[in-house]
């Protein structure tokens, strides 16, 4: 892919409330595209006016600059996010450091910090998750890993630059053997391909056992303008006869939603219930904040 630097005119965005899944109060987005291209990407859409989605990566030079200024005089404390549009921890950032330079100030600022990522080379700023942890609290470091099947040979046709999903629990459980709250993003589910119920069940197992406090399921997938038409073009490729079922039963719907839905929806509470799993992330607390010593 391409890479090519452009210049940021804002990096953080501001919610007035903390949405109800993630606990999100700020997003960031480091890069623009994304080297992962999981076929189901709803950040192709016309809306998002990300001209070559697949083909070039825009690296934002002076984010770290704008992320320092805009943190720094932000009042209310609340999550600090990124992996909403595209994933911080793709291979760029090996090189680049955009996503570990925003963790140095995020946790200079002692902000908490809420990352969704489908990559393990998250690992590698485990001692800044953990500073930000010891300044903010017990779930003052989250980290969410996005898994769609516990099938590596599947992952790797869905999600085809991604780490396997056998990496990613892995590196789930390297973070949580360091302290952090980490937890498992079920999203989305791909009709037909993905949710299967068997397969769900062991991927919310998975999950438990290497160390999620948390699983946050969306039964179904957007469907929209690029993001549909870059999809069906996968599934010709991938799935002969899958997108005309999907022509049938959606249309030119927004959403797709798992036919079984609410055979997936019961199983996961029963499973999250044993497992003593949440499904979602709360909104950071000012009372969970502690003393730093680092800084």
């Amino acid at each position: 892919m391409r890479v090519r630097e452009i210049e940021a005119k804002t990096i953080l965005s501001s919610a007035k409330h903390p949405d109800p899944w993630f606990g999100v109060k700020y997003t960031m987005n480091l890069y623009r595209g994304c080297q992962h291209h999981c076929i189901y990407c709803d950040s192709r859409s016309e809306c998002y006016q990300i001209a070559d989605f697949d083909g070039e990566i825009l690296v934002k030079t002076n984010a770290l600059e704008r992320l320092r200024d805009e943190l720094a005089r932000k009042r209310t404390k609340g999550y600090v996010s990124t992996g909403s549009m595209n994933d911080p921890y793709m291979p760029v950032e090996r090189v680049r450091l955009l996503a570990r330079g925003a963790l140095e100030i995020v946790a200079a600022l002692r902000f908490p910090v809420h990352i969704i990522t489908k990559s393990d080379l998250v690992t590698r700023d485990a001692d800044l998750l953990r500073a930000i942890r010891d300044a903010t609290g017990e779930k003052g470091a989250v980290v969410s890993f996005t898994i769609t099947t516990p099938d590596d040979d599947l992952a790797r046709q869905i999600e085809p630059g991604a780490p396997p999903s056998s990496a990613r629990l892995a590196a789930m459980q390297t973070l949580a053997a360091r302290g952090l709250w980490v937890g498992v993003t079920l999203m989305p589910v791909l009709p037909a391909i993905t949710d299967d119920e068997a397969s769900i069940r062991r991927l919310i197992e998975a999950a438990a056992d290497y160390g999620a406090k948390y699983v946050i399921p969306a039964w179904g997938m957007t469907l929209r303008d690029r993001q549909r038409s870059h999809y069906y073009a996968q599934l010709d490729r991938l799935f002969p006869g899958l997108r005309e079922k999907y022509e049938r039963a959606y249309g030119d719907r927004y959403s797709a939603g798992a036919p079984n839905a609410v055979r997936l929806e019961a199983a996961f509470a029963e499973l999250a219930q044993r497992r003593r799993l949440e499904r979602a992330v709360a909104p950071w607390s000012t009372g969970e904040a502690k003393q730093l010593a680092l800084f």
